[in-house]
Parts: C-alpha cells; sequence; structure tokens
C-alpha cells in the first residue's frame, strides 16, 4: 500500500502486508498514530545515506532496517552511519558492474580550475554564493563553452551547476552561441518540468543545464555527456552526478564526463575501486584525507590547448616553470618582481612574432588569459600571497603591462 499525501487513514483490520511511504509522510501519519509499526518486521530504507530518516527509528525499536545506497558516507558528518546501522554488506564495484554490462564506462576529462576563492558552508560543501562569483564570471563561461564545442558537441549532454544563477547563466551563453538548451530547477511548475523532460528525451543532440534537482530521482538512458560545471566536497553527489550518464542500451556502452571543477582530483575517477567499508568505519579519516583546494592546484601544469597553440606557431618555446624562475631569481639576489618580468617579455615575444599588426598582437594578448591567471597563481604562491584579491590585481597588472610592451614595442620599432 502506498502511503501518500492522499492516505489519511487506513483500514482496519489492514490486509496490507507492505508500506512504501516518503519520509515525511510516513513521519506525520506516525506522529498521528495512523499507522503503528509494531508489526513491520523489515524496514527498507532507500538513500540510506541522507539523514533525514532518523526520525522515524523512535517509531521503530523492535524490527529490521536495512538501509540501501551507492555511496555509504554520511551526509552528515556528526551522525556517522555505523551509529545506525550495525554492518556495512559491499556490493560489486562500479568497474565489475561496467565489466558485466550493467553500467557504461565513463570517460572523464579534466580542465584546470582555480578554487581557492570557494568558501566552505556549514554542510561542509562549498556555498553556492561562492560558486556563483566564480563560475559565472566571462572566463569559466568560456572554459565551459570550450570543453562542449571540444568533447560534446552533438551529444545528449547534462550539465550540473551549483546556483540557479548559474545555471542560467550557462543557459543564456549556450543559446548566444546558437545551441538549443533549457533550464530546469525547482522553481519550475510540475507541467513546466515534464515539458522540458519530455523535450530532453526526445532530441538527440539536447542540451540541459540545472542545479542538483537531477541528481536524484531521474532516468534518462540516452545521456551520452555529464558536464560537472561545479566543485565539490559530497563523495555522494559526485557519484550521483555522474551516475545519470551510466545507463546502458543496445548502442550505448560508453559516455562521457567533463569536469570543471576538480573533482577528478578530489575523489578519483567515478569507476575506481573504493574501500567502503574503511569508509564506513572511520568516516572522519576519509574526509580529512581528501586533498585540498590548494594541495591540487600546486601540482597544476597548465597546457596550452592545441587551437591556441597553433596561434603561437612562430614561438619555439612556449612554456615557463615559474616556480623554477623564482628560484633563480631568488638565487642571484633579484627582486621577485623580476620573475613576472620574465613572464611578460616572453608573452611580448610570443605576442609579436605571431602577428602581423598591432590589433592581432593585442588579440593574441588577451587569448593568454588563462595561462596569465596559472602564472600569477604559482607566483603568489612562491611569495605565500594567496589571497584572491592580490592575484586578481596582480593578473590585470599583468594583461596591462604585456599590453602597453605591444604598443610601445610597435611604435619604437615600426612593425607590421
Amino acid at each position: 500500500m502506498v502511503i501518500n499525501s492522499d492516505v489519511k487513514t487506513l483500514p482496519v483490520p489492514n490486509p496490507n502486508m507492505c508500506f512504501v511511504a516518503m519520509v515525511e509522510t510516513l513521519n506525520n501519519r506516525l506522529r498521528d498514530e495512523i499507522l503503528d509499526l509494531d508489526n513491520i518486521g523489515l524496514m527498507i530504507v532507500d538513500e540510506a545515506h541522507y539523514n533525514s530518516f532518523g526520525k522515524l527509528f523512535k517509531f521503530y525499536e523492535k524490527g529490521v532496517v536495512l538501509g540501501v545506497t551507492a555511496t555509504p558516507l554520511s551526509s552528515n558528518i556528526k551522525i556517522r552511519m555505523k551509529d545506525t546501522y550495525d554492518e556495512l554488506i559491499v556490493g560489486e564495484s562500479i568497474s565489475s558492474l561496467i565489466k558485466m554490462g550493467f553500467l557504461a564506462k565513463a570517460t572523464t576529462y579534466h580542465y584546470q580550475v582555480g578554487l581557492t576563492s570557494l568558501k566552505v558552508g556549514r554542510n561542509g560543501d562549498y556555498t553556492v554564493s561562492s560558486s556563483e562569483r566564480l563560475y559565472n564570471n566571462h572566463a569559466m563561461q568560456d572554459k565551459l563553452l570550450g570543453a562542449y564545442k571540444e568533447k560534446c558537441i552533438g551529444k545528449k549532454t547534462l550539465i550540473f551547476n551549483n546556483g540557479i544563477a548559474t545555471s542560467q547563466y550557462v543557459y543564456a551563453s549556450f543559446q548566444d552561441a546558437g545551441y538549443d538548451i533549457r533550464h530546469l530547477d525547482h522553481t519550475h511548475s510540475a507541467r513546466e518540468r515534464k515539458e522540458i523532460l519530455q523535450w530532453f528525451r526526445d532530441k538527440p543532440d539536447a542540451i540541459l543545464t540545472s542545479v542538483s534537482i537531477l541528481t536524484t530521482g531521474f532516468d534518462e538512458p540516452t545521456v551520452e555527456c555529464i558536464i560537472l560545471n561545479r566543485a565539490t566536497k559530497s563523495l555522494t553527489l559526485y557519484f550521483q552526478m555522474i551516475g545519470r550518464g551510466s545507463r546502458v542500451l543496445p548502442n550505448k556502452k560508453e559516455f562521457m564526463v567533463i569536469d570543471l571543477g576538480n573533482n577528478l582530483y578530489r575523489f578519483g575517477l567515478w569507476d575506481a575501486d573504493v574501500d567502503w567499508v574503511s569508509i564506513f568505519k572511520t568516516p572522519e579519516l576519509y574526509l580529512a584525507d581528501l586533498r585540498s583546494d590548494e594541495e591540487i592546484e600546486y601540482n597544476f601544469k597548465y597546457v596550452m590547448p592545441d587551437e591556441l597553440r597553433a596561434m603561437f606557431s612562430k614561438s619555439a618555446v612556449i612554456d615557463m616553470n615559474i616556480s623554477d624562475v623564482h628560484k633563480d631569481v631568488m638565487a642571484t639576489g633579484e627582486r621577485p618582481k623580476e620573475v613576472i618580468e620574465i613572464s611578460i617579455r616572453q608573452h611580448l615575444k610570443m605576442c609579436i612574432e605571431n602577428s602581423n599588426n598591432l590589433t592581432e598582437a593585442m588579440h593574441l594578448a588577451d587569448l593568454l588569459k588563462e595561462e596569465i591567471e596559472f602564472r600569477v597563481r604559482i607566483f603568489c604562491r612562491c611569495l605565500s600571497k594567496t589571497s584572491e584579491s592580490y592575484v586578481r590585481w596582480l593578473s590585470e597588472d599583468y594583461v596591462r603591462k604585456l599590453k602597453i610592451g605591444i604598443i610601445r614595442h610597435s611604435q619604437t620599432m615600426h612593425l607590421w
């Protein structure tokens, strides 16, 4: 028997042997003494990692509780799953399910993103406000669009964001670029949601951008590409988002994941083996051992995209290890800012030798923005100055000096 909002009383005597209910509905019926759990021998809890089910257990102390979850890590570190459940039974791993043909194989592509400006909220995950400040900027939108064009174009794509404003911005950016896209969040009516999801099912190359509304309870096997346009510290959410693309079809055995939140570095590949027993027993140790954003970014290496590298084809050397340059500068007793000057001179040379006029050179300087910010972040780390405001100021100053250098060079050398 399904106990929903329409069911206010139960028949007496009650012939039903099984009840299905949402947690809040069931809690209300138990609180109002409409339903008695004394004769229930087994309670099955789906998505058992959520803590909302705890309120039911006080009504059910004699029977057996079976919690089912793909990620036995509590959504609240203060309420550990091992304090509710006596034993963990681990099923087949994702890699095994892929080999047996039950799940599609994920191919993951990672794009490096600076996340040190993000703030962590009380729930242990990145706040919506700090995420939207980062992901709503023009550079991140360009990175997202570039990743889609490079890897996902023509594929049915689902984009996850950490805020409604970001998702709406993604929607507008893709529309402006000429792509057919829809946006969905919890403010849409049931009818609107149904229409949008039906459109998504019917259109082979549909793009749907959303927040967290589609992480659970959504099943669309034809999804070919998952884009994580957000960072998360939640292992459960990481698995849920990627899992939306893992359904198999006769003509679909693989899908694609685009990571724009350094989640791969934080959690590892989606199909990698996980020691769930250890996580179940000592979740605090697992969470404490997760790599910090600073540690992740410290190991970043900037690789110029092939399309951009082709625009600097006349330059034999385009790379620079800022950490090594900093060591050399310090060894000679020069001022630290000489590191930035050396970097600017290299970029100036690249812009000059790969352009035919001032306008082209200035355009090339704009295209170096991502690498410039990367170099500046490494330099700031060498100085132990990692505040976002300082990084932003120094990046802007770098670009300003680079463009002044281009103008002066064109005036004095009469190039072009």
